[in-house]
């Protein structure tokens, strides 16, 4: 059975985060979709308990994806959840260099542990979560990078921001 994680901030989730979760879902038997608690971000938008029920709704429909979350070290959760795959979405040639060097760090410390990079698809090659957000936040349409599902949350987070 192959057990993979695909972890992020998902602060907030994207249709290119969605993308990959839907495009991994058909390769592995479970996908654990997990927001890391990271103590070290402060800038975030979204608290973990409201990350986790965006993605809860985003892939209700997607019958091998659980969600949850996790802290410390990513080898150490996998070691837990007995998952030997990390599934880590590209943008760009950027992206590459610092996820090759993080999956060959995690591979250092658990040899049983592989990590399976997955393209984004070109229609969200520019989105990322902070891009959205700094959109959100000057008003801007962020329909095309957002699951309908929880746009409003975005958008009234922004709203009372404004207040």
């Amino acid at each position: 059975m192959i057990k993979a994680i695909y972890p992020g901030s998902f602060d907030p989730v994207t249709n290119g985060h969605l993308d990959i979760i839907k495009r991994a879902a058909k390769l592995v038997d479970r996908l654990i979709v997990s927001v890391l608690e990271n103590p070290h971000k402060s800038y975030a938008l979204f608290t973990v308990e409201e990350r986790i029920a965006h993605l809860k709704q985003v892939t209700k429909d997607i019958g091998n994806v659980e969600v949850s979350s996790f802290k410390g070290l990513l080898v150490d959760y996998a070691k837990q959840i007995d998952a030997n795959v990390v599934i880590r979405g590209l943008r760009a040639v950027t992206d590459f260099e610092s996820e090759f060097q993080m999956a060959l760090t995690n591979r250092s410390l658990m040899q049983e542990l592989e990590t399976l990079f997955i393209p984004t698809s070109i229609e969200y090659l520019y989105l990322s979560s902070s891009t959205l957000k700094e959109v959100a936040m000057f008003g801007g349409n962020i329909c095309s990078m957002i699951p309908c599902d929880i746009k409003q949350d975005v958008l009234d987070k922004f709203a009372k921001q404004g207040e």
